[in-house]
């Protein structure tokens, strides 16, 4: 995740909840970070709960925040990468390896 990216998941967090943008800033840089490192170097899959238990005891431990701050920003954080994915899937799917008409779901009539 690059910088820009970066600023506009804290925009939409930060506008989604009662918390600092620094703060908010804190908690995705370390735990995007940690999932970001995950992705490149696991080649182990994980289920979304999994990775999401993972990574908010990661970014508590890291960042000394509490729990249930760290819990919701990144919930709010995974609302939004679900949106951009879906973004994506709709607009370029085969950059996600779908057919064009396959978004990984199956076609309803």
């Amino acid at each position: 995740m690059n910088d820009p990216e970066l600023y506009r998941v804290v925009q939409y967090v930060t506008a989604s909840t009662s918390y600092a943008r620094e703060t908010v800033a804190e908690i995705l840089r370390t735990g995007l970070g940690e999932l970001s490192a995950m992705a490149a170097h696991s080649t182990t899959p994980f289920d979304r709960e999994t990775l999401l238990e993972y990574v908010s005891q990661w970014t508590i431990k890291r960042t000394g925040q509490p729990e249930p701050l760290v819990r919701e920003v990144l919930g709010c954080a995974g609302r939004w990468l679900d949106e951009a994915y879906n973004e994506l899937a709709k607009r370029q799917p085969e950059a996600l390896g779908l057919a064009s008409n396959d978004e990984g779901d199956p076609e309803v009539a």
